[in-house]
């Protein structure tokens, strides 16, 4: 097939993660069990809201950021194990797209959501008395908005432009998944220019989340510093500590992927980073969260303690029955 004009109709080829594999079933044995386990703590946010102690803004813009964690990887990892157990790689243009469209959103989206959260945590730890007026109802609604707002924008901008390029050599990606730096690279125009502007796009997209990171967390650590109580501070460390984890990971997978120049980028390393903030910082979001976090650890209990009760019920209808 001709590329150039024709692209728009060829399928693109998706490398394995490692591509010389001797055991693909127990590659992916592996990837369904962190598919699986990444789905089961993304749903933990979820299903805990029914504890009424959990209604609150924090745990409302947890649960937010549980739903973009579950579509995430939602996006990319189907792909991954249907091509492993098919042994298929291709991917069409549309459906490429359509995966790119949609991990820049879910990727801004929370890159931006997790920004706002760090809001959150400045006014519960400076302004605890005055809290439930500043954190209310509907502007935890307005930051969730604004998160989805900034993560969309960059889908509906950066896709267009990307997959406008005419891509005229050979059609294997370099990747498990259409990112669009592995994307790029297939063109046969010069995308300097674009490039540029992405990066710049990036920068600017970096610098209003850490700036609003930077401006809460230094009053928190004055307010911290000026904590009488020792009891208040480890609370106000604890509170902060997940945070700080989940957003260091994240933007530094973002960083080295959209900000570092390309002397600093191989193939392999592209794709290993990519898989760790795509496949693995879901799973390890809802699980730094909980496993710090005594009032989850309860929820979670009392969730599966009542599941647990009603299926002893169920069975103890079913004995009596038969």
């Amino acid at each position: 097939m001709e590329w150039g004009n024709g692209s728009l109709y060829a399928d693109f080829i998706l490398l394995r993660l490692f591509s010389g594999s001797c055991v693909p079933w127990l590659l992916f044995a592996l990837i369904l069990l962190v598919f699986v386990a990444s789905i089961a703590s993304s749903t933990m946010f979820l299903l805990i809201r029914v504890d009424p102690r959990l209604h609150t803004p924090m745990y409302f813009l947890l649960n937010q950021l549980s739903l973009m964690d579950l579509l995430y990887i939602s996006t990319i990892m189907p792909k991954m194990l249907l091509d492993q157990a098919m042994g298929q790689r291709a991917i069409s243009f549309a459906g490429c797209t359509a995966q790119h469209f949609l991990y820049l959103t879910l990727a801004g989206a929370e890159f931006f959501l997790l920004g706002l959260m760090s809001y959150d945590h400045y006014m519960a730890i400076c302004n605890p008395l005055r809290y439930p007026v500043l954190m209310s109802h509907r502007v935890c609604l307005l930051i969730v908005v604004a998160a989805w707002l900034g993560g969309s924008a960059d889908g509906f901008l950066l896709t267009p432009i990307t997959m406008q390029f005419p891509f005229c050599t050979f059609q294997e990606i370099n990747h498990v998944f259409c990112e669009f730096p592995a994307l790029l690279k297939l063109s046969c125009r010069d995308t300097f220019l674009y490039e540029t502007l992405m990066y710049t796009c990036c920068m600017l997209m970096l610098l209003i989340p850490i700036s609003i990171i930077s401006v809460s967390y230094t009053h928190i650590l004055i307010t911290i510093y000026r904590m009488n109580s020792v009891e208040g501070r480890c609370k106000a460390f604890a509170t902060c500590s997940s945070h700080i984890m989940v957003v260091s990971m994240f933007y530094g997978a973002v960083f080295y992927t959209n900000v570092l120049p390309h002397s600093y980028h191989t193939p392999e390393k592209n794709k290993a980073v990519s898989v760790f903030y795509t496949i693995l910082t879901p799973m390890l979001n809802a699980l730094i969260y909980s496993l710090r976090n005594k009032e989850v650890a309860s929820a979670l209990r009392k969730v599966l303690g009542r599941c647990a009760s009603s299926q002893r019920i169920r069975a103890g209808d079913l004995s009596r029955k038969y």
